[in-house]
């Protein structure tokens, strides 16, 4: 706020003169000349002789509007050549800045200020561009307000250096740096900014480990991490910073920054998992921790995981009466353990020490869910063979999307439903998986209701198709999928990438699955949003995950005859009486082989190949299956209906040219059926070739659009809502190239 003062008693000489003086006897108040660069031609004098040469630049220039201001510490009476300036002009005389700094004080705002010389002139400098609020603070909370630590300790320790030589001259410097050192509790010792800088950050550090930081300290912390601009620099100091073996590590602030206290709170709960008295404290713990937006942002969120494994409590299980209840509670409640446990897997797989107890856990949660749905095992049904054609059937006109996976376990299409973004209506229901839960069977059953299984997915495809003449098919991969709809009524999207990574890099894959439930979502926003009605993901089978593995954990049978033996599963000639004790069995005719037979557990059985990711068992987390529907809201509300009137005329068309005709009926008095904006896209061979501009057609209106085959000989064209992209109408374009000869031929 001083330049405000300043400026005025300088305008009151530039009103009447175009000259002005300011004398500096202490030096003091040079800095302001910074705040006049550009506003006026500025001259430092300090000798006779550069008094007299201003003074010729000055008066050479006249009469000219341009403001000169001179500046000078000499005393008045020692000027020579400028003195005449003074007398004539005018003349602004500062002999001591802090005297100058108080009386504006009293003068403006009725306040007095009592600091010493060196911090009022600190707090001067820092008052450019300031309010009066500022000097109101100061006079009430001291000295503590000439800097806002607050805001600018974060960019100081982002770049030290940098920021204390543009930020501040060498004497507001001096004082910065000892208000810096007055918080941290240390004595000033003139040292260079970046050892400062490094001492700050510890003293930061230092507070957040005992759980007693300083607050200007923890608001610069929280600060850094939510900065864009800072954030890097700050990792940079926590790695190199060393926690104390000796701290009470559940003292330390509940937002801190240490992975390593995480880590040592996770082998100390895995400890003592056996106590189950001591869950609810260290719950309480835990869920503060789990929703620190600080450790959040610095990437440490397992405690989500490990919260569901604690707070579950396996005697829900007792209650459990039927095979359908069994289903029913791990999807609401057991696949969130799943979930959890995977998770874990990926941050922890390599630190056993810290991921046993809880794999145990798990472990133990499972063999208990795993003795009730055996129970009732005899009442399992698959549910799953002719899906995709309950899914046709159930389209009812509606333009449909399916996604059908590879190894998309339940809990997978939770998460990713939790992440699909729009207006959209979520019906969630399961699929039991055919037997064995491996790709070759359930793809079959899924795309075929026949009963047949087909190891070749374009006759699967096939199939589909040929059970269906009426309606048009897209096939494609789901990383195809962009904006545009395509032009078939049902599109069928797959994707592998679940099934194909788990079995190639087993456990390794797991780093990857965050972002393919993100891949899964984007896709399904953009169907919904590129004209498809309803959105559905299925998959073939789940999975099951080993984790830590013993030699103690695999399964050891040695079945009689010809056998064929994979990780989840067991095929058979004859049947094996001595297994079926142990094991689940099954009569199922593959090839040479009538008989199969599962594990009543997760492991695996010991086989040649690798650990890790697997399918093809009988276990919850294989066979039942998500059956997830997107609706985008709005899909059934009743609009203005437009058709393509000429349908008939388009298949056969004489000439390049050709008019599609677009007819609205009469609607209803209701507000949304008065007009529709549409627009229409052309393909040739499944490929996109043209689109129209968006247009309005009104009630009981008929409108022509005339276009070329533009060297196409068949093109199909489809009618298209401009605001949700639903598909209205289709329409085949085919060119008469016969009739074109007029008979020649």
């Amino acid at each position: 706020m001083i330049d405000q003062w300043l400026k005025k008693d300088l305008r009151d000489i530039y009103e009447q003169h175009t000259v002005a003086v300011l004398i500096d006897e202490s030096g003091d108040a040079e800095f302001f000349l910074r705040i006049f660069e550009g506003e006026y031609t500025i001259h430092r004098v300090k000798s006779e002789i550069e008094e007299l040469h201003v003074k010729y630049l000055i008066e050479k220039t006249q009469p000219s509007p341009e403001r000169f201001l001179i500046y000078t510490r000499s005393k008045k009476d020692e000027l020579k050549f400028i003195r005449e300036y003074c007398e004539t002009c005018g003349c602004l005389e500062i002999r001591y800045l802090q005297n100058y700094i108080k009386d504006k004080v009293h003068q403006t705002l009725n306040l007095n200020i009592n600091l010493p010389r060196e911090e009022l002139i600190a707090a001067a400098k820092v008052s450019v561009g300031k309010d009066r609020t500022y000097w109101m603070d100061l006079s009430h909370k001291g000295a503590t307000e000439i800097f806002d630590l607050n805001k600018e300790l974060l960019p100081f320790v982002h770049d030290p250096d940098k920021y204390s030589k543009e930020k501040y001259d060498a004497q507001l410097r001096e004082t910065f740096f000892r208000k810096v050192n007055e918080l941290i509790g240390q004595d000033y010792l003139n040292k260079p900014a970046s050892t400062l800088a490094e001492e700050v950050v510890k003293a930061m550090l230092d507070g957040l480990a005992k759980g007693s930081c300083n607050k200007t300290l923890e608001t610069v912390y929280n600060s850094w991490l939510d900065s864009v601009s800072y954030g890097d620099s700050f990792n940079e100091y926590l790695d190199h910073y060393t926690v104390c073996s000796d701290i009470d590590s559940w003292n330390v602030s509940i937002h801190h920054p240490f992975r390593q206290v995480d880590e040592r709170w996770l082998a100390e709960i895995g400890a003592t998992l056996s106590d189950k008295s001591s869950f609810p404290k260290t719950l309480a713990k835990l869920r503060q921790r789990n929703q620190s937006k600080q450790a959040q942002t610095l990437g440490i969120c397992f405690w989500g995981d490990v919260i569901p494994l604690l707070e579950f409590d396996p005697k829900d299980i007792a209650y459990l009466s039927s095979f359908g209840e069994c289903v029913e509670f791990y999807k609401k409640h057991f696949c969130k353990l799943d979930t959890a446990i995977r998770n874990l897997y990926a941050q922890f797989l390599n630190k056993k020490t810290l991921l046993e107890p809880f794999q145990e856990l798990y472990k133990e949660y499972v063999t208990i869910f795993l003795d009730k749905w055996f129970k009732y095992w005899s009442d399992y049904k698959e549910t799953q063979t002719g899906t995709l054609q309950r899914i046709i059937d159930d389209a009812g006109g509606l333009k449909t999307a399916v996604i059908v996976g590879d190894g998309v376990a339940y809990e997978i299409a939770e998460r990713v439903a939790s992440k699909v973004k729009g207006s959209v209506t979520l019906k969630k229901d399961s699929i039991l998986a055919d037997i064995p839960s491996e790709t070759e069977n359930n793809m079959s059953r899924i795309y075929m209701a026949n009963g047949i299984t087909e190891a070749v997915q374009s006759n699967r495809e096939k199939y589909l198709v040929e059970q269906n003449p009426d309606l048009s098919f897209d096939f494609i991969r789901l990383d195809e999928v962009h904006e545009e709809a395509r032009p078939g009524q049902i599109l069928i999207c797959t994707y592998k990438d679940i099934d194909d990574m788990g079995e190639k890099l087993q456990q390794k894959a797991l780093k990857y699955f965050p972002e393919i439930i993100d891949f899964f979502a984007d896709k399904i926003s953009l169907l919904l949003a590129g004209g498809y009605a309803r959105v559905y993901l299925i998959t073939d089978h789940g999975f099951v995950l080993t984790g830590l593995l013993s030699d103690a954990d695999k399964i050891g049978v040695s079945p009689k005859g010809d056998f064929d033996k994979a990780e989840r599963y067991i095929r058979t000639e004859t049947r094996q009486a001595d297994l079926t004790p142990g094991l689940i069995e099954a009569e199922k005719n593959y090839r040479q082989f009538k008989y199969i037979y599962f594990a009543r557990n997760m492991n695996p059985f010991k086989t040649p190949g690798l650990y890790g990711f697997s399918h093809g068992g009988v276990s919850p987390q294989e066979l039942v299956t998500p059956y997830f529907c997107w609706e985008r809201s709005g899909a059934s509300l009743v609009l203005l209906s437009v058709l393509i009137q000429n349908k008939g005329d388009l298949r056969d068309v004489t000439g390049e040219l050709f008019s599609i005709k677009i007819k609205a009926d009469k609607g209803t008095e209701d507000l949304f059926s008065m007009d529709r904006r549409v627009y229409l896209v052309f393909f040739a061979n499944k490929a996109q070739v043209n689109k129209s501009d968006v247009f309005a057609i009104q009630q009981n209106e008929q409108l022509t659009k005339e276009y070329t085959f533009d060297g196409h000989s068949e093109l199909e064209v489809l009618l298209l809502d401009a605001a949700t992209k639903q598909q209205l109408d289709r329409a085949i374009i085919k060119q008469n190239k016969d009739r074109d000869l007029g008979g020649l031929l």
